[in-house]
């Protein structure tokens, strides 16, 4: 995958929101379309299930040259050699971490991403991303060294039914204050993309309004060309 300074468009593969289709043909659309990283999200799903699932696109997801990140399962991420693992405030620092250090298998060697003792042909350890949904929890997020936050949700969205939206004002903070990579996430469309990006946002995730789309690869295209 490119580096994830360069990434820009964040995509999803939402077994909620396949209905009969196939993920792996939902993955070659997102790549097509332009995708930068493509999270795979099963909520629900066994831990099988999500990695049969995994290992499914993740071929797709290589070959495009476009990171796979796993929601929820640090251990299916390490397992399958996904890019990133998503984990949310209560996954990571409700099991009691505090730092993505914590994270790594015990004699792990720091800075080369590979797991100790297995050598240089090793399946690397995934970079971490964190949800925030205020500027109190990301500046915790922020103590905890992942490689992104994810800001949200902007608006109200059927993904986070009952969720309260952070607004426009948390992606003004976030642009003012955070100084790695983050996305903003959250009931973001084409039709209100361009005031998210006015309020400071450079880079995005989009759910349903891309998994919705009559051609999701074409609606990629749009949200690229937007936020470019």
């Amino acid at each position: 995958m490119k580096p994830l300074a360069q990434c820009r468009l964040y995509t999803f593969i939402d077994t909620a929101w396949l209905g009969a289709r196939q993920a792996p043909a939902v993955a070659r659309q997102l790549c097509d379309g332009g995708s930068d990283l493509i999270q795979l999200r099963a909520k629900g799903a066994t831990a099988d299930e999500v990695c049969r699932l995994a290992e499914q696109i993740l071929p797709v997801l290589h070959r495009a040259g476009v990171g796979l990140v796993i929601n929820d399962h640090w251990d299916i991420a390490c397992k399958i050699g996904a890019d990133l693992c998503h984990l949310g405030q209560e996954d990571f620092f409700g099991a009691g971490w505090t730092d993505s250090s914590q994270l790594l298998p015990p004699g792990q060697r720091l800075g080369l991403g590979l797991r100790s003792g297995l050598g240089e042909d090793a399946l690397p350890i995934p970079l971490l991303g964190l949800s925030s949904h205020a500027p109190a929890q990301a500046l915790r997020a922020l103590a905890a060294r992942p490689a992104y936050i994810a800001i949200g949700p902007v608006y109200p969205t059927p993904t986070k039914p009952g969720v309260a939206p952070v607004t426009l004002d948390y992606v003004r903070w976030a642009a003012a204050n955070i100084q790695i990579p983050w996305f903003a996430i959250g009931g973001i469309n084409l039709n209100n993309i361009a005031e998210v990006l006015q309020a400071g946002a450079t880079r995005i995730c989009a759910v349903t309004a891309i998994l919705n789309a009559p051609d999701p690869a074409e609606a990629c295209r749009q949200f690229g060309r937007r936020l470019k």
